[in-house]
């Protein structure tokens, strides 16, 4: 992920059962490019201006935004005293700092620190 605008949409995961089915509809279907980065994930090249995403092999179906954040734990602090919860807590995955919390609907959202 490029360093993105505070509180702008930096990154979506895609999330189902057959990532291979997955990638040829996003492909096909956008022009996005897959470039499968190891078992069970591909990343999703959409065009230049829009966030990139990611396709993740999961048994349920799911579509996740990532929200760039300033500081992921103020974040996580206002999303819990706003009704939602911590369903990840902050994780470095070596590329970036994220959190995953659920809005009081029950939404999932990524916080991604910058």
């Amino acid at each position: 992920m490029s360093h993105a605008t505070a509180f702008a949409i930096g990154h979506f995961d895609v999330a189902g059962p057959d990532l291979a089915r997955l990638g040829d509809f996003y492909a096909g279907v956008f022009g996005w490019r897959v470039d499968p980065r190891g078992p069970g994930y591909a990343q999703l090249r959409t065009p230049a201006g829009s966030p990139d995403g990611a396709l993740v092999e999961q048994p349920e179906s799911a579509l996740t935004l990532g929200i760039v954040v300033p500081d992921l734990a103020r974040a996580l602090a206002q999303a819990t005293a706003a009704g939602g919860r911590v369903e990840m807590p902050a994780t470095d995955n070596g590329w970036v700092i994220k959190a995953q919390v659920r809005d009081p609907a029950g939404n999932l959202l990524t916080l991604i620190q910058q």
